[in-house]
């Protein structure tokens, strides 16, 4: 048999997908009953303004190996022949060293970088400076709910990384085959079928959860020791090679392989390496605030008439802005429909925001960042390697202070930011613990602050109705990517200490849980290359 696939075909909103294997046919000239196996391989709704929203399929199945493939095929629709399968990692057992390799991070490039070493019959250790999902959830929710930070366990630090309480976006940019395969895993661990399908897969914080307990007990039986509350704080290095890490500044675990997964946010890690040798160079970033809005202005906004369709689901955009008159670039990221704002303070003293969804999607709120690009001039005039962390903490400070030094967030009205009015009284938000309103010019750089304004209105001239008094921005957004990169070799490994392989979004090489996790495997196949 031939495997096919056929990219472009369209679906109507009260349309079924019972009938795209009619379609499909009807595409190739053949009876329904000459193809098989026909199944989704990616669903996207086009929602373009003014237009009939509809869903736009990828899907693949099979014919007589003999059938020939129509050269003459309908505007906007592929066809093409497979070949081969999508690649999976290589989990056959190789050489086992005699000390354990050390993972450090349960985000997703650690938890996926400890899948693919523990496959492949070496001894793991897995460690994480917070606490398991269990204790992590009530520590966030007692933050959320009455202000009670515990710097040990937050929104940042703790089982599965920043990423388990965002929407869990499972998008990615990168080409990389590997990243079904993620997906595949996550769904054997509890994730909906349909991330596999959707173009702009998401699973949602309360399905995250339980998807990331799954994946701990699955690495457990693959025999990786798996520790909590276990942070490295300090790395011993003899004549250019790992030779242990220190944990809680203790305990000391002889390991020649680390997997350095920390995540964006270890500062104090990102200090310890850098005493201890580990070449480090600063890079760009972006910060800005977040919007929200009311989610059906949202749909509204987006859908036209068609807004309320029982077969639509929440609205979502991506806006972008260049503002040549500042030289700087405004965007939209993270966007969360029916959402909500979430305070993301993991020190005492900073307020920095971000965004979260459950699986449905369904709360009243649409939010998302807008962030300006900032350059490393911007902040590292004279060459310093980490003044890209003490950039964003200054303002993530003025924040704190801005919203009442209890970690309520600084919000201004939309409208009343733009036209630079005073900040007495905003609108509802959804954000956890509480917002205080505040003039954002107080809390964000100046070139941020214009580039913001002008971006803003950039984003009403191509979607009208953004610009409204129901909008409110919240501040401040400043974890957008890491404003650090670990530099590595291209065989994986740091630049300045061998054995060590800094990987995920703390590395500056990745951002998103797909991207991370792709790191990460990649970083378990550099170190096993390496060992063999």
């Amino acid at each position: 048999m031939k495997l096919l696939r056929i990219a472009g075909i369209k679906l109507a909103l009260d349309e079924n997908e019972e009938q795209l294997s009619q379609k499909a046919a009807a595409i190739l000239v053949v009876s329904p009953s000459n193809i098989a196996n026909c199944r989704i391989i990616k669903k996207a709704i086009d929602a373009r303004r003014n237009k009939p929203p509809h869903f736009v399929y990828v899907v693949q199945l099979t014919v007589a190996d003999d059938f020939p493939v129509p050269r003459d095929l309908p505007e906007g629709i592929q066809v093409r022949e497979l070949e081969d399968q999508l690649p999976e990692p290589l989990f056959t057992g190789i050489f086992k060293p005699a000390l354990p390799v050390v993972v450090a991070g349960s985000g997703p490039a650690g938890l996926f970088a400890a899948y693919v070493l523990a496959a492949r019959g070496l001894p793991v250790v897995l460690l994480e400076r917070g606490t398991a999902i269990e204790k992590r959830t009530k520590d966030v929710q007692a933050f959320w709910g009455k202000g009670i930070l515990n710097p040990a366990s937050n929104v940042l630090f703790g089982e599965g990384g920043a990423g388990t309480f965002s929407d869990g976006k499972l998008t990615s940019r990168s080409k990389n085959p590997y990243s079904f395969w993620v997906k595949k895993i996550l769904v054997e661990m509890g994730a909906p079928q349909a991330i596999l399908t959707d173009a702009k897969p998401h699973v949602g914080t309360d399905q995250l959860t339980k998807v990331v307990i799954n994946l701990r007990n699955k690495l457990a039986s693959m025999g990786c020791a798996i520790r909590f509350e276990a942070q490295i704080t300090d790395f011993i290095v003899r004549q250019g090679r790992l030779a242990a890490v220190i944990v809680n500044e203790k305990e000391e675990i002889k390991t020649e392989q680390l997997v350095l997964a920390i995540g964006q946010s270890a500062d104090d890690t990102y200090r310890k390496l850098q005493v201890s040798g580990v070449k480090m160079e600063a890079k760009p970033f972006a910060m800005g605030l977040r919007v929200e809005h009311p989610q059906e202005l949202i749909n509204s906004l987006q859908y036209g008439k068609w807004s309320g369709h029982p077969h639509l689901p929440p609205a979502e955009y991506f806006v972008t802005a260049a503002i040549p008159a500042l030289n700087r670039s405004v965007y939209t990221f993270c966007m969360c429909p029916g959402g909500e704002v979430i305070g993301c303070s993991a020190f005492p003293g900073y307020v920095l925001t971000n965004g979260m969804s459950k699986s449905l999607r369904n709360g009243k709120f649409a939010n998302s960042a807008i962030v300006v690009n900032v350059r490393v001039d911007d902040f590292a005039l004279r060459g310093e390697l980490l003044a890209g962390l003490e950039f964003r903490a200054r303002w993530e400070k003025k924040a704190f202070e801005a919203g009442g030094s209890n970690y309520c967030a600084p919000v201004q009205r939309l409208t009343d930011f733009l036209e630079k009015k005073a900040a007495d009284s905003a609108g509802p938000t959804s954000f956890r613990p509480g917002t205080k309103p505040a003039a954002l010019d107080d809390v964000l750089p100046l070139f941020v602050a214009g580039a913001l304004r002008a971006g803003i209105y950039e984003f009403n001239r191509k979607m009208p109705g953004f610009v409204t008094a129901e909008a409110q921005l919240i501040g401040v957004e400043t974890r957008t990517s890491s404003p650090v990169r670990i530099c590595r070799k291209g065989d994986g490994q740091s630049e300045t200490v061998r054995g060590l392989y800094p990987c995920g979004e703390g590395s500056g090489y990745a951002g998103g849980i797909i991207s991370s996790a792709m790191d990460g495997i990649k970083a378990a196949e550099n170190l096993i290359a390496n060992l063999a």
